[in-house]
């Protein structure tokens, strides 16, 4: 099957992307809107960017009605971030942290998910996620016909859980 992308639809590109680039890991992200207010929220367009300096990028889009997501804003305002590998067993979790919700409102709360501390970085982590990497803001780039924020992050502390891994490579 051959497709012309100029012949479909923003919606039908975004899928066909998202179920041909495989695997295809979901960045799970935690930001903080102030005084500890936490926004999670998941992300399809998700890699690795650079090992030096560490940076991994997200691109996220806008709200239904044109508002930068408040995962953009208060990587802006904070400067930090905190990406999750969600395991299989939260998929539930992850689509329902998608839902759009107010400034301010929590999908924690809505999820019912619960943070813990992550050891030498500002923000917490997801107690259930096996992989977290703590951010600071790197740069956003604004591209796209919509646009897309590309967020790049740089990676300065990585939670893993020792089952997730082999050190053996």
């Amino acid at each position: 099957m051959n497709i012309d992308l100029s012949t479909l639809a923003p919606t039908q590109v975004y899928h066909l992307m998202t179920q041909t680039v495989i695997p295809r890991p979901i960045a799970w992200v935690l930001t903080d809107s102030g005084e500890q207010n936490f926004n999670l929220a998941p992300f399809s367009y998700f890699t690795a960017a650079s090992s030096r300096p560490p940076l991994l990028m997200i691109s996220v889009g806008k709200k239904p009605n044109g508002d930068i997501k408040d995962t953009t804003r208060n990587a802006l305002e904070t400067g930090k971030l905190v990406i999750h590998i969600a395991p299989s067993a939260l998929a539930d979790k992850v689509t329902l942290s998608s839902a759009t919700l107010e400034h301010g409102e929590s999908e924690l709360e809505t999820t019912q998910l619960e943070t813990v501390d992550f050891q030498g970085f500002e923000l917490p982590r997801l107690s259930g996620a096996p992989i977290a990497f703590g951010c600071k803001l790197h740069e956003v780039i604004e591209m796209g016909e919509t646009p897309q924020s590309l967020i790049f992050a740089e990676i300065e502390h990585i939670y893993v859980d020792e089952r997730a891994i082999s050190m053996g490579g």
